[in-house]
């Protein structure tokens, strides 16, 4: 059995970069070795006449403690991708704490495949609280907004 050389320090600092920046997934790769680390997951192959991949499955650094849930006026997160608070950047942003909204009014966009999607208010209420931060990244389910 071939011993695929690995650094476990490089593989501890890309997993600090991903919970530093929020990021799911990190491949390095020089010549024949790669490197990818994925949240939840590390996989590691080396690639020569037949690629060996070596996956360890280990449990989150940091899980969150699960709660009551965001409530009812919870704006969630439909896909992955990046937040942008406004539509262009040095525009104002499309709602702002304290204000009021109707139902199907844009609150933010997702870019996700180089498409940005509108994400529309559920319901018509008051903007509570704004969870997202402008050009950040946001998974499937993450808290954007409360809408009450």
């Amino acid at each position: 059995m071939t011993r695929i050389p690995t650094d476990p320090e490089q593989i501890r600092q890309l997993a600090a970069v991903m919970a530093e920046t929020g990021l799911t997934e990190v491949e390095l790769s020089d010549k024949d070795i790669r490197i990818r680390v994925v949240r939840g997951t590390i996989a590691v192959s080396a690639a020569a006449h037949t690629p060996v991949t070596t996956t360890i499955e280990t449990a989150p650094r940091s899980a969150p403690m699960p709660d009551a849930g965001p409530g009812p006026g919870a704006v969630t997160s439909p896909m992955v991708g990046v937040a942008f608070l406004a539509p262009e950047p040095g525009a104002a942003n499309f709602v702002s704490v304290g204000q009021q909204v109707a139902a199907g009014q844009i609150l933010l966009l997702i870019e996700a495949m180089k498409t940005f999607n509108q994400i529309k208010a559920p319901k018509a209420g008051t903007v509570t609280k704004i969870v997202a931060q402008n050009s950040s990244p946001v998974e499937y389910g993450e808290l954007l907004m409360i809408v009450e």
